[in-house]
């Protein structure tokens, strides 16, 4: 039958357990059974040669990339993106290099598509110790920029798609310079993945050079087509800043983590955890603005659930808790920004948690 899955043998299954413990692997010994036995699985279901090499491919990038990134687990990252072609003497290219710059006095880490432009630029900015580097083989654009280069942070991919997803899985904010069609495919994949709650919302700054009209036109664009017709709501496009201002995109993202620190689902319940716990005057007043995204009850705060307590999930810091309408997970933004906007917030920015995975 087309499209199905050939059982794998109970033996197999004992045997695939019995390797994971040869090996001397104790953690997460289920999953690592599962991608295993997907890969036998694979070979059962007579999978053709081009699929398994993709397969096999996908994995061993994901790998390399996974241990790239893991020394710096704790630190935030920002993405930049933008075009290969930008030449340095470009406005362009300074602004991404000034946003790159701020972002590492800060203690922030970047991360680039490794290549030269706007990739380049934001390394050179940051500088070697607060660079990281995911690029991609291609025939024009085989060897990662110097910076990159310089401290060997870097991982190759051969497809876009691996590519993708660590530079944006392993960023809390993105700053998005003009360029073609890479950059706009990747600036549409963020707020795709934010307006489906795919990703936990995050700061995204479209810089432009000063009096640029790049953004702004696509900011018309998404106006008069998207939200006039009906295909986007019409808050989707204001999780977005759209600035010609280098330091207006540092303090959007710096500002992001204000108040907020991070989300987690329990079960049917949203938890936001906060540097300062609202007021109930404050309470009452974001229930009041932002009932309409409940699907009953109000937004209350909490001391740490259940599931928090047993998995010592930032367990110092005050929360609220609400039951979100699913349908409206991409308005999510709105809500963190006035938590972020409350009087009792006031003090400067915090640097964000660095969860495990964006997804």
């Amino acid at each position: 039958m087309a499209g199905s899955s050939t059982q794998i043998p109970a033996s197999v299954t004992d045997d695939i357990r019995r390797l994971i413990a040869d090996a001397g692997i104790d953690a997460d010994q289920d999953l690592i059974a599962r991608i295993l036995a997907t890969g036998v699985g694979l070979g059962l279901d007579d999978t053709d040669r081009l699929d398994l090499k993709i397969t096999s491919a996908a994995l061993t990038e994901m790998r390399a990339a996974f241990a790239l990134f893991a020394p710096f687990r704790g630190i935030p990252k920002a993405t930049i993106f933008g075009s290969a072609r930008t030449r340095p003497d470009d406005e362009l290219y300074r602004a991404a290099a000034a946003a790159a710059h701020a972002l590492a006095d800060q203690g922030w880490m970047v991360v680039t598509g490794a290549g030269p432009g706007i990739m380049q630029a934001a390394a050179e900015g940051a500088g070697p110790e607060h660079s990281i580097g995911v690029s991609i083989r291609l025939p024009f654009e085989e060897k990662p920029n110097a910076v990159i280069a310089k401290n060997s942070r870097n991982v190759a991919m051969k497809y876009f798609f691996t590519r993708k997803l660590m530079l944006v899985k392993e960023s809390q904010a993105f700053i998005c310079v003009p360029g073609g069609f890479g950059t706009l495919d990747e600036m549409f994949e963020l707020l795709t993945l934010q307006q489906t709650g795919k990703a936990e919302p995050t700061p995204i700054v479209l810089l432009d050079r000063p009096g640029g009209t790049f953004w702004a036109g696509l900011e018309r664009f998404v106006d008069e087509q998207l939200v006039a017709s009906g295909v986007i709501s019409p808050d989707d496009f204001g999780r977005v800043l759209v600035t010609d201002s280098v330091d207006a995109a540092v303090a959007e993202i710096t500002g992001f983590y204000r108040n907020f620190d991070s989300l987690r689902w329990v079960k049917d319940r949203l938890v936001l955890r906060l540097h300062a716990e609202p007021t109930p005057a404050e309470l009452d007043d974001l229930n009041a603005r932002f009932g309409d995204l409940l699907v009953d009850g109000r937004i209350e705060a909490t001391a740490p659930l259940r599931a928090e307590e047993r998995d010592d999930d930032r367990l110092d810091l005050p929360r609220v808790v609400l039951t979100l309408n699913q349908f409206k997970v991409g308005s999510l933004h709105r809500l963190i920004r006035a938590l972020n906007a409350l009087p009792s917030a006031a003090g400067e920015p915090a640097t964000p948690p660095v969860p495990a995975s964006g997804f």
